[in-house]
């Protein structure tokens, strides 16, 4: 199984949830489908007729369900794990073949497209595995256009679920963040929703 070493410590994490892989990768891909419940942060992104939308760390695709119902002219998503694209790409292979869904192999700090490529950037429970944190954030300013907005959620919010009590960052993780949004971005804030804690910034 693949390794990876978060920036939040702890040494390398062979978390199937972290680095999905195999049959494990593929079982907890479907176990995020069920638990992670997306829908609030829709309003937060406010995806605009014909803009472009990048999510970083799509994993079976819920996002990208959701995403697409939008009004959203393209569709794209980077996830390091194989299994997570072949998951993530099943419903939508007829939207793939058009252009309109982009699924791709990378990562946070590694996305691979070009800059200013995008109106709108979301990362969902996925930001405290990152390996680099910093270069994570420098990736997501890169491919976001001036006047686009990138929102970070993670486990948390005022009704977190059992499980995501155990997964809930520190203040001071949740600090270097914000400190890391704010040296980037533009009108960053952190608020929190029913079972997230997110980060919203405009370039």
């Amino acid at each position: 199984m693949n390794t990876t070493t978060p920036w939040t410590g702890g040494g390398p994490s062979r978390s199937p949830f972290a680095t999905p892989s195999g049959m494990p990768g593929r079982l907890a891909g479907r176990l995020m489908l069920w638990m992670n419940r997306q829908q609030d942060l829709l309003d937060l992104l406010d995806v605009q007729e014909g803009e472009r939308v990048l999510e970083v760390g799509y994993g079976p695709g819920g996002m990208i369900r959701l995403l697409q119902r939008t009004s959203a002219g393209r569709i794209c998503g980077v996830d390091p794990s194989p299994e997570m694209r072949d998951l993530a790409t099943r419903p939508h292979r007829a939207e793939i073949a058009a252009g309109r869904i982009d699924l791709r192999l990378g990562t946070a700090d590694r996305s691979g497209f070009p800059d200013a490529e995008f109106d709108r950037v979301v990362s969902v429970n996925n930001v405290a595995i990152w390996p680099d944190l910093e270069g994570g954030l420098r990736e997501l300013r890169r491919v976001t256009r001036p006047g686009g907005r990138v929102v970070i959620a993670w486990h948390g919010g005022t009704r977190p679920s059992w499980i995501a009590r155990g997964l809930a960052l520190t203040e001071e993780q949740l600090s270097r963040i914000d400190r890391g949004l704010r040296g980037l971005f533009s009108d960053a804030t952190r608020h929190k929703l029913a079972t997230l804690t997110v980060f919203s910034a405009v370039r």
